[in-house]
């Protein structure tokens, strides 16, 4: 048994591992681009690294972007507002995707997405991809508000104010709580004259 234990976690160990690797090469090749290597290269490196934070966001490790992926990274970025919209975001996105793909991959993306992105508003590509490289993906979750009748005990009625319902039995194997046995008359059933 116990070998199927550690079975198990060298399974799982290895499994995120190869899952991380990927991240880890990219933030390495980040990490050692040196002071001597020209402002590009590192900003192509971060732009990419965006791209697929952006395309893996909320799920399993993507080479490749979605339209919903590809609006965020564009709101993230503050690229969305009057002048570039969620329509031209949209409409954007399905102009530079191959004929029935589904997703547009980091060449697509560069190639042809920000070029257009940079004519729309009016500024250099490198501005645009120094916007999008500065960007990451966030979490924004909405946190309930306190509901009387759930969060406060003291409102508890019924069942509930007494604990709660239980689904252990106060008397397992025996029928002393199905059946009064204190008063001496009885019959047969275990039930008294009162409770027919």
């Amino acid at each position: 048994m116990c070998i199927f234990y550690i079975f198990i976690s060298l399974f799982f160990f290895c499994y995120y591992y190869c899952r991380a690797a990927p991240k880890i090469v990219c933030l390495k090749a980040n990490f050692n681009n040196n002071n001597n290597n020209n402002k590009s290269t590192t900003s192509r490196m971060s732009l990419e690294n965006a791209f697929y934070a952006f395309a893996s966001f909320g799920g399993a490790h993507s080479k490749e972007m979605d339209n919903a992926h590809f609006s965020k990274m564009l709101k993230e970025a503050k690229i969305i507002g009057k002048v570039f919209t969620n329509t031209d975001a949209d409409l954007l996105f399905n102009k530079v995707k191959a004929k029935g793909a589904r997703k547009i991959t980091y060449t697509e993306f560069v190639d042809k997405a920000l070029p257009e992105i940079a004519t729309k508003l009016k500024k250099s590509v490198e501005e645009v991809n120094g916007i999008v490289a500065n960007s990451s993906p966030e979490a924004r979750a909405t946190k309930a508000d306190a509901v009387k009748f759930h969060d406060d005990k003291s409102m508890y009625t019924g069942v509930y104010k007494a604990g709660g319902p239980t689904n252990v039995d106060r008397n397992p194997g025996s029928l002393a709580g199905v059946v009064d046995r204190r008063v001496e008359q009885t019959d047969v059933r275990g039930t008294t004259s009162t409770q027919k």
